[in-house]
């Protein structure tokens, strides 16, 4: 996607809009999608930030913190 005027392209987990609502379970699972080993510490990473301020008990965070879990696994 070329980016406009002083705009640069974004992913998905970067758009505004994003940051207007309250992540979901979806949001985790469409950040880990195909994980591999290799990409896994920075898709940690990047869950760690969109679950973080969520309540311990929100599903996206439970969720999220599973993934954090397993991705530091593969990434071994």
């Amino acid at each position: 996607m070329p980016a406009r005027g002083n705009l640069r392209p974004v992913s998905e987990y970067e758009r505004s809009e994003r940051l207007r609502r309250e992540p979901t379970l979806e949001d985790v699972r469409q950040l880990v999608g195909a994980s591999t080993p290799h990409f896994a510490l920075q898709i940690r990473n990047r869950i760690r930030t969109l679950v973080g301020d969520l309540p311990e008990d929100h599903p996206a965070r439970v969720e999220g913190e599973r993934e954090i879990r397993r991705l530091e696994q593969i990434a071994l």
